[in-house]
């Protein structure tokens, strides 16, 4: 530490020692030398009064420090103390340098500038003091690291009163940072008392426990700027140097600047008192002239001689209690040596109680390790024995677990058959279900027109046919479709198509589809409601139904399919599994008998014009449903065969499906339809995009590689179905017209027989007379016939009492299951 550099410690007060920061010559007379005792004295009893305040170079900290104290520590003395850290680095021509590398000259006129710097910004926090009317004294130290010099000036000089600045708690970084509190609360003497500051706000304190034991002097290494102390040599020149009047005055301020020089220059400070020599004689051998002048001679020795051991008895009281102060240390060390002895008997004691403990257990350990050890001899008897009848038993569990396996085996590819039945069966279930309620609903179908005559075009069950009336279509009002779709929500809308946009809706009790036309394509409000007449009357199984219109919004009111399009299935875009080979093919067949139903209808033919995978919706039992087909009869001739009508309408995903021919001539015919069809033909060979697609199956078909186009998630393609397949598809993808074929009734009885052209046989009287499927539940009839049970009874139901057969009247309507029908078709499909 330095505070002007003192050079003997605090307790001692003798001459040629440092006090309040100024040397006392050895030259003092001895009476000098007791005042300026009894001056430390009495600086060392007011040592309790002063507030010490730790300061830094931040001054705006240091002044919400000195405020804080102003405001607790009325009428208290306060004590600046500042820990000077000098700098690791000297800055130079070349750069910084360490201390250690720089110049000496260079770093001595570097240290020489940090102090002066460090008293500039001391003055200034006196300034504060004197400007606060309170007294105020400075302490400087030099020291490598701040908090190490803060409780080191604390446990030298005894500081019991410390203001020091803080961190919050819960602020991280600046407690990283800054430890300086953190240290000082930790490693202060217990009888320090510490108050820590966070922006002139008290955050804790850290309260003394203890007493000092010895009381140094508080004041070995201060400045006064404020005191008491008044020694006669300062006052040979008529004033008092630290007269409290004094304070605000430019002169005690140049005395704190000369008192500290000596600091920033490197050494201690020092100030030259002059007294006069005492009187005497003008001759050293003169002797007294009279009795008085001998009396006044031997009292001036008297009180020489009274002063000398006066002087000599504070010298002897101070050194008593240097001695006093290390005897306590030393009684301090012996207590704490007293402390770590009885600790290590301590565990001493503990070490012998474990050992003995330990020793127990060992011998305890031992008996039961000649227990354990006859037990094993016993039990390796008994293992010998029970080991060779285990051999015996293992040999006979081998035997019979190459018999498990064996069982296993069987049993495992008699499951892997059961359950391909069973999922024969199921497919196969579900196929003729479909099959048979279609064939039901033709029949429906068929007799209505019947009895209605033989007027208009219908299609049912394969046959064109005619009726007196066509079935009128419900009319709807822009309400009914407003409360259906939430006012045609977008929440509401499924898709945007080139024609209008479609919502889903609930009327009729059902969920259906509703499509909104743009008007400004559409024809006239006569025209349209004609059209759409004829729309409707259109009813064939793989076309999507039309339930009404409403000619108020120019929508139309189609029935809901809920397992969405071909494209969605084809490219693993829904939850349904992928397509055999057996139901792509079913697939074709169905889109091409609704394309022939389109192209023969009267007195003119219908052609779809946007024949694509997104236009073929799927419905429960994934039969094919072929929507939008006729829009472009809604729509004016104007903008069908319109350039901008094409190019706004051709990039909505349609243009790879546009027939060639059409794009060069802008005529659309059932032949446009035709090549649609052939792309989406090769689309299910393949599952393959349609852009390029054509080209890229002929070089594969010249090439003959087929069957490393086909689409391989769909199962292994019988090479006659899928070259029959890839020649129509090619043949249909002509870019001339007239080089494709037309879908004839012909085309679509060979297209549905590919799918069962490689199927077994199916004996004739499994075949229910109605449907011509295989029956899964005979059931015996009054006329001697055996028929699929739901056919049969929705037959009675209508209200026949004839039999489908003969068309006699049956003799009752009760029904009788036929079981060793239904038998002999289960093990025949189990054989198949």
């Amino acid at each position: 530490m330095e505070l002007l550099k003192p050079s003997h410690p605090p307790q001692h007060v003798a001459t040629g020692e440092t006090f309040y920061g100024f040397s006392l010559p050895s030259s003092l007379p001895l009476g000098l030398h007791g005042l300026a005792t009894s001056h430390a004295v009495e600086a060392i009893e007011e040592c309790d009064e002063k507030v010490h305040v730790a300061v830094g170079k931040t001054v705006q900290k240091a002044v919400n420090l000195l405020q804080w104290a102003f405001t607790h520590f009325r009428n208290r003395e306060i004590l600046i103390l500042h820990v000077h850290q000098p700098s690791s680095v000297i800055p130079t021509l070349l750069g910084k340098l360490p201390a250690t590398q720089a110049n000496p000259k260079v770093v001595s006129a570097f240290r020489r500038e940090e102090r002066e710097q460090t008293i500039k910004l001391l003055e200034q926090y006196v300034s504060i003091c004197l400007a606060a009317k309170v007294k105020a004294s400075i302490m400087i130290a030099e020291a490598d690291q701040v908090q190490k010099g803060i409780v080191d000036l604390v446990i030298r000089h005894g500081i019991r009163k410390l203001v020091i600045g803080a961190v919050p708690e819960n602020c991280i970084k600046m407690k990283r940072k800054s430890g300086k509190a953190n240290y000082t609360a930790k490693n202060a003497p217990p009888f320090c008392e510490i108050w820590f500051i966070y922006k002139g706000k008290h955050m804790w304190t850290r309260e003394a426990s203890e007493k000092p034991h010895s009381l140094p002097s508080c004041s070995q290494t201060v400045i006064p700027a404020v005191g008491s102390l008044r020694s006669r040599s300062f006052q040979g020149a008529g004033r008092a140097l630290f007269d409290s009047e004094s304070l605000q005055s430019n002169s005690a301020r140049t005395e704190i600047c000369s008192g500290i020089g000596s600091w920033v220059q490197g050494g201690n400070v020092e100030t030259e008192t002059v007294f006069p020599p005492p009187a005497s004689s003008s001759s050293s051998n003169s002797s007294p002239q009279s009795s008085a002048e001998r009396d006044v001679y031997l009292d001036s020795r008297s009180e020489v001689e009274e002063e000398r051991l006066n002087a000599q008895l504070i010298e002897a009281k101070i050194e008593a209690e240097a001695a006093r102060d290390k005897v306590f240390t030393e009684l301090l060390n012996c207590k704490r040596l007293e402390a770590e002895a009885m600790e290590a008997i301590r565990k001493v004691n503990l070490f012998e109680s474990a050992h003995a403990c330990e020793v127990k257990l060992r011998k305890e350990a031992e008996g039961a390790l000649r227990a354990t050890i006859q037990e094993r001899q016993k039990l390796l008897v008994e293992n010998e024995e029970v080991a060779s009848e285990l051999q015996r038993t293992m040999r006979n569990v081998a035997l019979l677990d190459s018999r498990a396996h064996e069982a296993n085996r069987r049993r495992d590819e008699a499951a892997d058959e059961l359950s391909l039945i069973q999922a024969s069966i199921s497919a196969l279930w579900h196929e003729k279900q479909q099959i048979r309620r279609q064939k039901m609903e033709a029949l429906r179908w068929l007799e209505r027109w019947k009895s209605l005559g033989q007027l208009g075009p219908v299609y049912c069950n394969g046959v064109i046919g005619s009726a007196e009336e066509l079935p009128q279509l419900a009319e709807f009002s822009l309400l009914d479709l407003q409360n259906a779709t939430c006012n045609f929500s977008e929440s509401f809308k499924i898709l945007e198509g080139a024609y209008g946009s479609i919502y889903k809706g609930e009327m009729l009790g059902r969920t259906v589809a509703i499509r909104k036309l743009h008007i400004h394509d559409m024809q006239g409000p006569a025209e349209f409601h004609q059209e759409v007449q004829v729309l409707g009357s259109l009813q064939h199984p793989h076309l999507l139904t039309l339930l009404g219109v409403c000619p108020e919004a120019w929508s139309l009111v189609y029935e809901y399919l809920p397992n969405g399009s071909l494209q969605d299935l084809l490219f693993r875009k829904s939850n349904i599994s992928s397509l055999t080979w057996n139901n792509r093919v079913r697939m074709i067949a169905e889109i091409a008998s609704a394309l022939c139903f389109l192209h023969s209808s009267k007195p003119e033919s219908i052609v779809h014009g946007d024949l694509k995978l997104e236009n073929i919706l799927l419905d429960s039992a994934l039969c094919c449903k072929i929507c939008e087909f006729g829009i472009c009869r809604l729509v004016r001739e104007d903008s069908l065969y319109c350039p901008s009508f094409r190019l706004s309408t051709e990039p909505k995903g349609s243009f790879t499906y546009t027939d060639p021919e059409f794009q060069r001539s802008g005529i659309l015919t059932p032949k446009s339809d035709i090549y649609s069809f052939g792309l989406i033909i090769l689309q299910l060979l393949t599952g393959r995009t349609p852009v390029g697609l054509a080209i890229e199956v002929r070089k594969a078909v010249s090439c003959g590689n087929l069957y490393s186009i086909l689409d391989g998630s769909s199962g292994e393609w019988p090479s006659s179905v899928a070259i029959r397949l890839v020649e129509l598809g090619l043949q249909c993808c002509q870019q001339n017209g007239r080089d494709r074929p037309e879908i004839t009734p012909t085309l679509v009885r060979e297209l549905e027989q590919l799918h069962v052209s490689e199927e077994r046989a199916v004996p004739s009287f499994f075949l229910c007379p109605i449907l011509q499927e295989i029956m899964h539940d005979p059931q015996l009839a009054a006329d001697g016939f055996t028929y699929e049970g739901e056919a049969i009874r929705e037959w009675l139901e209508s209200g026949h009492e004839t039999s489908p057969m003969t068309n006699l009247k049956l003799s009752h309507l009760h029904l009788t299951p036929n079981h060793s029908l239904r038998l002999a078709i289960q093990d025949w499909l189990c054989k198949s």
